[in-house]
Formats: structure tokens, sequence, C-alpha cells
């Protein structure tokens, strides 16, 4: 077996802002000039890199076809202006490509392979819709009824998750309530300002005295998705999106987005070199296998994978950056585990924050280490449930 030389570090990391999808700020935006964006913005926090020593880039998304195809990595490391001597890869684990892509950034260096890479994630629910734009299922799939749960679509795997973790409606709406007040509050006291990569969008609108094109260039620096005017009341009229009689709404459940990330991890010989300091130390990471049907406890298997691997007690761990796909299976986790519920998701999560399905395990490490420095925090975690049965979870030491 190979072992492990040398630490994993965190040098920058940077997002856009998260848009809301299919009609929001970044509807008409590529996701890989998306990518670009996050690769020009996390290289500036790195004065002094030569670019040339980028050992490889690695990008998660969890849709790669269309805008966000042809290996969506090199071709957004290219038009960001890298040389061409740097590698990119494009990989796919679903919901966890972003954290998956740091994952195997960080093992590349910390096997002595690499001293400088880039990892991040990009996705635009808005241009490539959830499956893809053409869905294909293997007929075999349909032979194994625990299967056909990959087929049937997320939303039900959760009102599954609700019915035998026993999470109520009225639970599950509460706890969307709390991820907006949250990320509301957050906003408003400029938690998310440090990690934000403003970006410009172009929006052209029609004048109609002169009935030309008018073009007006916005920055867009805020999440689009929280909203102060959400009320208990109101998530309670909500009608079950997934099944006549279930409790999983449009309102308890994550918002569809588009976003990008980027995370530069280095060596330590290479920050000597380039005369950067650290922001974090990458410090395991681990992935497990559930049922398909109840894909949202995935979580729930891989946090004590990690904490068992790193050494990394539970009780360690001062900020838990949880996915937030469903209410319900975000309840069925904290319960589950005994998550201390004032250390998950601090500042709101994918429920008003929204989750760009390959982007956001980065976009939730640039909000962890950002928000661990800056609380003057240790250790905190990444985690999310995966689509067709799958959790991961990553822990992170901010320094």
């Amino acid at each position: 077996m190979t072992k492990q030389t040398q630490e994993a570090y965190i040098v920058a990391a940077v997002r856009t802002p998260v848009g809301k999808a299919p009609r929001g700020m970044f509807k008409n935006v590529r996701p890989d000039d998306m990518l670009v964006h996050v690769l020009r913005a996390v290289m500036k926090q790195c004065e002094g890199l030569d670019p040339a020593a980028i050992d490889d880039v690695i990008v998660g998304c969890a849709m790669p076809e269309a805008e966000q195809g042809i290996n969506v990595a090199r071709v957004g490391l290219l038009l960001a202006g890298l040389p061409n001597s740097v590698a990119g890869m494009t990989i796919n684990r679903f919901c966890a490509s972003g954290l998956q892509s740091v994952a195997l950034a960080a093992d590349r260096i910390r096997l002595g392979e690499a001293d400088v890479m880039i990892a991040g994630g990009t996705e635009s629910m808005s241009m490539v819709p959830m499956m893809g734009n053409k869905v294909s299922m293997n007929p075999m799939m349909f032979e194994h009824e625990e299967n056909v749960a990959i087929a049937y679509g997320m939303g039900m795997t959760a009102e599954k998750v609700a019915e035998q973790w026993k999470v109520s409606r009225e639970d599950q709406d509460e706890f969307a309530l709390t991820s907006h007040q949250r990320a509301i509050k957050a906003i408003q006291s400029g938690e998310f300002q440090q990690e934000i990569a403003p970006y410009p969008v172009d929006e052209k609108r029609p004048d109609l005295v002169t009935h030309h094109v008018r073009e007006k260039v916005v920055i867009k620096d805020t999440d689009e998705g929280p909203r102060a005017d959400t009320s208990l009341d109101a998530l309670t009229k909500l009608r079950p999106v997934f099944a006549a009689k279930g409790s999983v709404t449009a309102g308890n459940s994550s918002q569809m987005s588009d976003g990008a990330g980027a995370v530069v991890l280095m060596s330590e010989a290479a920050m000597q070199r380039f005369n950067l300091s650290p922001i974090g130390r990458f410090v395991g990471f681990s992935v497990a296998g559930v049922p398909p049907e109840i894909m949202g406890i995935g979580p729930i298997k891989a946090i004590p994978k990690v904490l068992a691997q790193t050494g990394i007690k539970q009780d360690d761990l001062d900020w838990i950056e949880l996915n937030e796909a469903f209410a319900a299976q975000s309840l069925a986790v904290i319960r589950d585990l005994e998550l201390d519920r004032d250390k998950v998701n601090p500042l709101g999560g994918a429920i008003a924050l929204g989750h760009p399905l390959g982007a956001t395990g980065s976009i939730r490490v640039a909000t962890l280490l950002h928000g661990l420095r800056r609380h003057k925090q240790k250790y905190g975690m990444v985690t999310m449930c995966i689509g067709s049965g799958m959790g991961a979870a990553g822990v992170f030491e901010a320094l």
C-alpha cells in the first residue's frame, strides 16, 4: 500500500454566488464560464504562484454534457489562461463531485505525486437539467426493486427517509425556515463576502422608447436563494411534490442552482517556494454506499468512517457543512448521529443557499474554511448524501 508522504494544505478557496435555476441570475451564463471565473479568482489569491507549476486541475460536475461537457476542466483552465502544460480532469460523483475533486487533489499531494493542484466544481442546472438532456437507463436496473429508486427520483427517496426515520412535515418545515433565517443573517452580517468572487453578468434589456437593446453589466455578489420573507405559515401551505400524502415539498427541499467553486492545494515545499500561507489542511475523506431508495442517509455511514480513519472525534468538530438535499434526510442524519444542531450549517444550507450539484462540495469547502478561520475554530466537516445511494464526508483543519 502506498503511504502518505506529506500533508496537503489549502492555500485559497473561492466560489461564485449561487444562482437559482432555471430562471435566476446565471440562467444565461455558461458553466464553463463560471469555472473560468473562479479559476481566475483563486489564482489572484495566490500571488506569486507560477501557473506552469500547477500539476493538474480536477473539476467535479454531476451532469458533464453539453455546455459543461467535453472535459469542462480542461476547457475551463485553457479559457482561464492557464498554460497548456497544465492538465485537467472532470470527475463525477453526483452531489459529492466537488468534494471528491478536493479529496483527489489532496491525495495526489499527500502521496508525493504532485505539489500544486486546483480542485473545484461547476454546474448549471439552468442549461443542463437534472439527469441530463437524454436519460437512458439500463433496463436491467428495473430487475431489482432496490435499484429502481435510481430511476424514480430523489424526492421519493426523501419520502422514504421521512417515513422510516419518523421525520414529521412540521419538523421539515421548521428546519427549512431555520436554513433561510440563518442564511439571511449570514448575508446581512457579511459572512460570505470573503469567499465569494463577484460575477459580472451581462443583462441585456429592451429599451421600450428607442426599441434598442440596452447593454447592462450587473455585478452579482450575493446568493440568490435565501428568502427573508419565508415564514412557517407559508411553508406549511405548500403541497407535497413527490407523493400525494407525502411531506416533502419544494419549500423543504434544496433548490436547483447554478454555481462554481475552486480550491488551490499545495505541499509544504510548494508553499515555501511561492511564499504562500495555508488557510487550512486536508485531514481525510471517506465515501460509503447505502440502499438507493434511502440515499439521503449516506452521511450516516460516511461520517463515522472518516472520523475513524482520521482519528478525529465527533465532539472535536466545530462546524459541519451538511448538504441539505432535503430537510427529511438532513434531520435523519442529525438525529441518527446525534449531531449538535448549533454546529450544523450555522450559516444556512442548501434549502436556502442552493445546491448546484457537482459544484456544491467545493463551494461548501470554501464556506467551511473561511468560516472556521473567521470564528477562530479548528476542525470542520463537509458531508452530503449522493444520488443513487452513497454518502461522502471530508474533514478539514483551519490554519
